[in-house]
């Protein structure tokens, strides 16, 4: 088996990947999970689809993995500004007349809701904000005594500039300049006069008056600042130094550029060994804005209720859809791209559904060029994994594979063409890339119940036996009266050496 190879941000290369356990095994694995004020939206989406696909490989691969994601439902600032009065979960309970827990419970589940559509695997571990205030307060001590932090009126701030004279790599994630950082973090001043350099940032945040979310500590009551969260948790769950740290590209800064310096500041190391960050969406070629009429809700995606698609797409078309640009390019949704991966997955699931019906009916001559060719096909899948999860290329080599498959089930090419190994390795790795790894699913057609699809699977065979029998007694016209029948209807009858199979004929 190949070595994973990872893109690291930190270092801007490419590394094979070393996990930190000794024996080799076990694997850490922490990626942002969503402030739940809102309802998830498509560019969220894409992030967590990248990282279930990560977790996924590397379960294939054999790795035992923690996988932590955590729920922002406190600390988040509107604007990410430390004077904000309100965090967005409590301008969303204000809006919606809830109690700020209320908003979390309800965006949580429609979250999760969304997250079982599109087949993406829960973490091991789903901690949240509120459930760790203690971890976090114990954080922001150990920063205090460490000389990494300072106390202003009941708030807390980074000392930035310590970290920056003892070259500890503040801004090296991100690739800003020193200057850059201050310059970027001027305008979040405005009237704290309490931090000492523009690129400090609070911890702890005193609250205010109004400020409904609010926890007692050493400093007065008040709630901890957004990033600190993220190095609690992972600290808590996964150790001082873990594997992998994942997140949306927009994370690099600020929020993963303080998350090193809150683990610099309280454990003096780096907590993570390979930083990996997921590129944008687009919709139409341009950054989604709801202002700006260029938004759409994977629900709205899912039912067709946008105006900027004609049609419904299942969670399972997008999921393929996303599987064909690597996770660091950015993806342009747009409606034809979803007519052609809506045409590419149903084409993969009837290759794999043929392949899963074919059976060696004679013993072949070994070291046939097809099957050079088959499990050449397979490396390459694999291999194009292994180099930091390049999914566009493993896919087009799948379907290198649809196309024999397609000549096996319809006889234009002789299955005792190849070895028995090589179908037996052919089923199951195929399987194993397209359901276990991709993570795609088998879906009933859009509009019609898992039921419903089991009822017109039922009455089809009965019509393929009908047809059947009326070839076996050589009457023709009966069953070219059921083909056409069947053309009428929009389906298919495929007959080939292993018998016979329909389909829907493609638009």
């Amino acid at each position: 088996m190949n070595a994973l190879k990872i893109y690291n941000s930190l270092s801007r290369t490419l590394e094979e990947f070393t996990p930190i356990d000794p024996n080799g095994k076990k694997v850490g694995l922490y990626v942002c999970g969503p402030t739940v004020y809102n309802e998830v939206h498509l560019g969220n989406c894409r992030t967590f689809f990248s990282f279930d696909l990560l977790y996924r490989y590397l379960l294939h691969k054999g790795y035992k993995v923690r996988y932590v994601r955590n729920i922002t439902d406190v600390g988040h600032l509107e604007g990410d500004v430390d004077t904000a009065a309100d965090s967005k979960i409590e301008q969303r309970a204000r809006l919606e007349e809830l109690e700020p827990m209320e908003i979390v419970q309800k965006y949580t589940y429609l979250f999760h809701e969304v997250m079982n559509q599109l087949n993406i695997l829960p973490p091991s571990i789903e901690p949240t904000a509120t459930g760790h205030i203690v971890e976090q307060i114990q954080m922001v001590q150990d920063i205090l005594d460490n000389g990494y932090g300072y106390e202003v009126n009941g708030s807390v701030y980074f000392d930035s500039q310590k970290l920056i004279a003892e070259d500890k790599g503040y801004g090296q994630l991100s690739g800003k300049l020193v200057e850059d950082l201050m310059s970027e973090s001027r305008d979040d001043l405005k009237n704290q006069d309490e931090k000492r350099s523009p690129s400090d940032f609070a911890i702890w945040v005193k609250a205010s008056p109004t400020h409904i979310m609010r926890w007692p500590s050493p400093w007065g009551e008040g709630f901890p600042g957004w990033h600190l969260e993220c190095s609690a948790m992972s600290t808590k769950y996964l150790g001082k130094t873990f594997d992998i740290h994942g997140g949306g590209m927009d994370l690099q800064f600020p929020h993963h550029e303080n998350e090193i310096a809150q683990n610099w500041g309280a454990c003096n190391c780096q907590p993570v060994n390979y930083w990996m960050h997921a590129n944008m969406l687009l919709l139409n070629g341009k950054k989604m804005s709801k202002s700006k009429g260029n938004s759409i809700l994977p629900k709205e995606l899912f039912a067709g209720s946008n105006p900027l698609m004609s049609k419904p797409y299942s969670p399972m078309v997008i999921r393929f859809f996303m599987l064909q640009a690597h996770y660091r390019s950015t993806l342009n949704i747009t409606e034809d791209a979803l007519l052609a991966a809506e045409k590419g997955y149903q084409r993969l699931m009837e290759a794999h559904e043929a392949l899963m019906a074919l059976e060696q009916t004679q013993l072949s001559d070994l070291a046939k060029g097809l099957d050079i060719k088959i499990n050449k096909l397979l490396d390459g899948a694999f291999a194009e994994l292994d180099e930091d999860l390049n999914t566009p290329k493993a896919l087009a080599k799948i379907f290198g594979l649809v196309s024999d498959i397609q000549k096996f089930s319809n006889g234009q090419q002789d299955l005792g063409s190849i070895a028995p190994e090589t179908l037996a390795r052919l089923k199951k790795d195929f399987s194993a890339i397209v359901f276990d790894v991709f993570g795609l699913q088998k879906e009933a057609l859009i509009g019609q119940s898992d039921e419903d699809k089991a009822l017109l699977d039922g009455l089809m065979q009965m019509i393929i036996e009908q047809r059947q029998e009326a070839r076996a007694n050589k009457d023709w016209a009966k069953s070219d009266q059921i083909r056409d029948a069947l053309q009428v209807l929009g389906l298919q009858i495929k007959d080939g050496k292993e018998g016979s199979s329909w389909s829907k004929i493609k638009s």
